[in-house]
Order: C-alpha cells, then structure tokens, then sequence
C-alpha cells in the first residue's frame, strides 16, 4: 500500500457516514465548506503507515489496492492557452459522461484560465465583494467564491471514484489534499490541511490570524460516480486579484503564492511535482492532447476521447 490515507474528519461520529457520502447514487457536491475538512498527521514516506479509526475508511483502503488492477492508466494532458471556463466545463462533462460509460480514460488535465471568479455551491452573495470585475461563473462544484487566472495552475480531476475509492469522496478529497502537499514538498514548500478549512496553508508571516495563508484550493463535483473540477495553486497569480471576493468564504486568513514566499518554481516545475506525485498515490499516467478543439472561428469545444498516448 502507497503512502498512509490521514484519519477521518471531525464531524460525523465514529462509523457514521454523511448523507452524501452514505448515498453514492446521488451527485456529490465537496469543497470548502462543505463539511470536507481533515485533521490529520501527516507521515512521512519512510514512517509506518497511520491507521485510520473510521471503519468505512479501513475497508476502503484494503480495498483500493485491489481495485488498482482493474483501473486503467490514468490520462495527463495540458492546455498552454488561457481556457475559456465554460469550455472547459463542458470538456469536463463530457469526460466524466464518457469515463462513467466505459468509453474513456480517466484524465488530469493542467491548465490556466483567463481572470475570472467561480461561485461554487456553498457560496454566499456577500463574499462577492466587486462583482464587476472580473466575470463571475456559477459553478456546481463544491465550496464558495475562488480566483481563477494567469499564473495559477489549475488542474481538472476526472477520476472514478466508483472504482477507486468505493464512492466515499471523503477518502478521495484526502487523498488530494495529500497530492497537493506532496507536490509542494517537492519544490521545498511545507504546506498542510487545517480543521476547519479546506485547501493547503502555509505559515506566512503578517498572514493574518495565526500568520497562515492558503497556497492551494480543492472544489469537487462526483457526477454517476466520477469526479470533475479538481485543484488549484497559487504560483505566480496577482495575488491582487483575490480581493475581489472572499476566498473560500474564510475572512480571517489570506492567499499567497509560490512566488511570495520567495520560491523560484517555474510553472513548468509545479508541472512536474504533480505529475510525479500523482503517480505516487493514484498510479500511472500516459501523456494525451488536451480535450479541447478550435474550430476555424477559434472557438473551443471538446474533442473526442484521446487514447493515444504521448509525453
């Protein structure tokens, strides 16, 4: 077994699970906000592996292991253009209907967006503090307002929850909070998981309340059994921008980026910290074309399923 999956969060008592997690059949929705926090200890690669005391969780562990033969490898493809965010959703919708269906390879797929807000299920109106600015996406992922724009990778998760992880999208969400704090270890950034608040944080001085900032931001949608939207992190973002919402809902601490801290990680750097630990808890991936095409007008809509392999 790969590297330790952190013990449940607080909420639920022990062996109890949430109404959506408890009902599979149903869309799931998870992101800050939405009762998706962990608390954890994180061991390192060389420690014994935690245990954790939530029962559903020990079954889906042994079991995820087992089920690894039976996933395929996982698709890496990467958009060097800014991508429209509408159609990027329906890229993704049509990906997730597709993987659901047996018709396509799970994917990750890298990109940045142009400057825009996203308001995800949880969000309240008054976390929209300039509304003019930038345009605004209601989104049905989990989780409140976030920035999207130049500088910030964003990386799309469309995986089988279903085959993976037995439909408990709080073991997979654990599981993205690791990638993330994985992939920062490996440019030199300690980020961690909060009770509380979704995401990954830093220590940063004059941050704010307990001098910590968010690096990362996770907001999921579980769709027929697969999961779409996924990750971001800050890397060189303006970090300005944020100011036009309340990140996440959470007023008390602020956003960062790679660059702020000081890091000298290329985009291109955070590209390969990610691919490198993905592959590390989630198995192997093959490179693929970005599930985009451009018509002759220049307008983007999603291509077929690519089983072609590439970088």
């Amino acid at each position: 077994m790969r590297l330790p999956i952190p013990p449940r969060p607080q909420g639920p008592t022990s062996g109890q699970l949430p109404a959506h997690i408890a009902n599979p059949e149903t869309e799931n929705k998870l992101g800050p906000g939405s009762g998706g926090d962990y608390q954890r200890r994180r061991a390192r690669a060389s420690t014994k592996p935690l245990a954790s005391p939530d029962p559903a969780i020990q079954i889906v562990l042994m079991m995820r292991d087992l089920d690894e033969r039976a996933v395929g490898t996982v698709e890496w493809a990467q958009s060097f253009a800014p991508v429209d965010y509408e159609a990027a959703v329906r890229a993704m919708e049509e990906r997730v209907a597709l993987i659901g269906a047996g018709q396509a390879p799970e994917l990750v797929w890298l990109l940045e967006h142009p400057p825009i807000y996203t308001a995800g299920t949880s969000t309240k109106p008054d976390d929209l503090v300039a509304p003019a600015r930038f345009p605004v996406y209601t989104t049905g992922r989990g989780g409140e307002l976030t920035y999207h724009g130049p500088g910030q990778r964003v990386a799309y998760v469309m995986l089988d929850v279903r085959r993976r992880f037995r439909a408990d999208v709080r073991v997979f969400v654990a599981m993205l909070q690791d990638w993330i704090i994985d992939a920062l270890g490996g440019i030199g950034i300690g980020g961690g998981t909060r009770p509380g608040r979704v995401g990954i944080w830093v220590e940063r001085a004059g941050s704010g309340r307990g001098g910590e900032a968010k690096i990362a931001a996770l907001g999921i949608r579980v769709r027929g059994g697969v999961s779409f939207h996924g990750i971001s992190i800050n890397v060189a973002p303006d970090l300005e921008h944020f100011t036009g919402i309340v990140p996440c809902g959470i007023r008390d601490y602020g956003v960062t980026s790679l660059a702020e801290l000081g890091s000298r990680a290329t985009m291109k750097d955070v590209d390969k910290v990610l691919r490198a630990a993905f592959e590390a808890r989630f198995g192997a991936t093959r490179g693929a074309p970005e599930p985009l095409r451009t018509d002759a007008a220049g307008i983007a809509s999603p291509s077929a399923a690519s089983g072609s392999s590439g970088p």
